[in-house]
């Protein structure tokens, strides 16, 4: 391990130790927990006080649209964090908001990301 990356990997592997966070053997980034508190909620690690938000396009169904603004909110928090952090039914503080708009309806969504 070399600059900036061996650095991140080390920081992060610190910071996991320190909240009592095993070390993810998947996809996870390791990036959640070097720059966001985490706390244990339920069985799960959390973000403390970081949020994540995703939005639908116009759908003909509110329930489509709430699908989709979910998998925008998931897919960023994949993205950004690796897949264990981006299951919607493991976040805390989940908000869906519904809006009717031409044509049909359109969703936001928000949720503090855990694994």
């Amino acid at each position: 391990m070399s600059g900036k990356v061996g650095l991140s990997l080390v920081l992060a592997a610190l910071m996991a130790a320190s909240v009592g966070v095993p070390m993810a053997l998947s996809d996870d980034t390791g990036v959640a927990t070097s720059l966001h508190a985490v706390r244990r909620e339920g069985g799960r690690i959390c973000m403390v006080d970081h949020w994540h938000y995703g939005s639908s396009g116009v759908q003909s169904t509110k329930s489509r649209a709430q699908t989709d603004a979910i998998r925008s909110w998931a897919d960023f928090t994949a993205f950004e964090y690796g897949t264990d952090w981006a299951r919607w039914y493991r976040a805390r503080s989940r908000k869906v908001t519904c809006s009717r708009a031409s044509g049909g309806y359109r969703c936001d969504v928000e949720a503090r990301p855990c694994k």
